[in-house]
């Protein structure tokens, strides 16, 4: 079960940062309602990390989430803010994906 609030901290970790993004870009209310929803993310993604590391090693658990959220928010970027992609982060984010899996994997 602490896995899989890793996963979806990370995942809000994502969401966060996306927020983040919509914040800078909009103005008026929509500001407002995007902060409020970067607050909201940031609260349970770190609930969740801090739920997960009561039976997880820290290291592990920080860095896997981390890369959840590294990979994801660069993916954001490219998607939703039309940032460039090119090769060099394509093969940037499968390295860290790679040591995500391998993380997990030799953890206990």
């Amino acid at each position: 079960m602490s896995w899989i609030y890793v996963i979806i901290g990370g995942i809000f970790e994502v969401i966060f940062a996306l927020c983040l993004g919509k914040v800078k870009e909009t103005s008026g209310a929509a500001t407002y309602w995007w902060f409020g929803c970067f607050i909201i993310s940031l609260f349970v993604s770190m609930t969740l990390l801090i739920k997960a590391t009561q039976t997880l090693p820290i290291g592990t658990a920080y860095a896997v989430w981390t890369g959840i959220g590294a990979v994801g928010t660069v993916a954001m970027g490219i998607l939703v803010f039309n940032e460039p992609l090119t090769f060099w982060r394509l093969v940037f984010m499968a390295t860290l994906i790679g040591s995500i899996v391998g993380l997990k994997a030799v953890s206990h």
